[in-house]
């Protein structure tokens, strides 16, 4: 069965647990968060995104072989620049929600009235 089609678990037992710890372990990482935070408005080269997180463009390109490698960004070639691009909005929602729950540890969170998720069974599902 191909893995597109498979519905979502999100049981203790999934088959997926392993890679979501993969995926957090290559956020956690300022400048791979920073990165993604560059990213989320469009695409750009390694020497706009060193310019903008404040990082050497070597070391930029490193952490971005790391996130292309793990699927994260995608690249489009223009002439000799190389062009950066989140592959899809998945390690952006991540790191929203990193950066909302930091607020909320900090108190500084702007009220809002999302709630947490209910239990499968209370949702009746």
């Amino acid at each position: 069965m191909n893995a597109d089609k498979r519905a979502c678990t999100l049981s203790p037992d999934s088959e997926y647990v392993e890679l979501a710890v993969e995926v957090f372990a290559m956020l956690a990482d300022a400048t791979r968060v920073r990165l993604i935070l560059a990213l989320r408005h469009g695409e750009l080269s390694v020497n706009e995104l060193a310019e903008k997180t404040g990082k050497p463009a070597a070391g930029v390109s490193q952490h971005l072989a790391k996130m292309r490698l793990a699927r994260m960004v995608g690249t489009r070639q223009e002439g000799t620049k190389v062009f950066y691009r989140l592959q899809d909005g998945h390690a952006w929602e991540l790191v929203a929600d990193a950066i909302h729950q930091a607020e909320h540890a900090l108190g500084t969170a702007p009220h809002h009235r999302i709630q947490p998720h209910p239990p499968r069974e209370a949702a009746g599902q």
